[in-house]
């Protein structure tokens, strides 16, 4: 028997969940996941451990090449979970799609400027610079005037 626990730090009390199994599976991951997400955490992976992110950490999530990353201000984190599925859990917590291949934490945007071919650019809090594909800038504008 193989016990798994999902922790939050809350408060002075610890808080968690313990899932007892016989395998870790797909569907033990799922449920990790769904409980990680509850929480405003995402699981990601960096090397072999397994980290809860907490989602206002999350600068953007990019998808290269079939595989899923979630970028903080220092570290990336690599996730089983596909960009789309990402992009409809996160809409609701100022995460927009800005490119086939990535989902933009709208609160970490630092300025935004135009670029070349109807794209724009955008600063991040942490110095990176990340691209508005000319598909998504009409929704990226809507975004922002319906924010400001």
């Amino acid at each position: 028997m193989m016990n798994i626990n999902v922790k939050k730090i809350g408060g002075s009390e610890e808080e968690y969940i313990e899932i007892g199994c016989h395998v870790r599976d797909g569907r033990v991951d799922d449920i990790v996941r769904f409980v990680e997400s509850l929480d405003g955490n995402i699981g990601g992976m960096k090397g072999d451990k397994r980290y809860a992110v907490p989602v206002t950490e999350i600068f953007y999530i990019e998808s290269v090449d079939n595989r899923t990353f979630i970028y903080s201000s220092k570290d990336c984190y690599e996730t089983s979970r596909k960009l789309y599925e990402f992009e409809e859990v996160l809409k609701t917590r100022n995460f927009l799609r800005i490119s086939k291949s990535v989902l933009l934490n709208i609160m970490k945007v630092e300025s935004i400027k135009p670029a070349l071919n109807g794209r724009f650019s955008c600063r991040l809090l942490n110095g990176e610079e990340v691209i508005i594909s000319r598909k998504y800038v009409s929704t990226f504008k809507e975004y922002i005037s319906g924010k400001v």
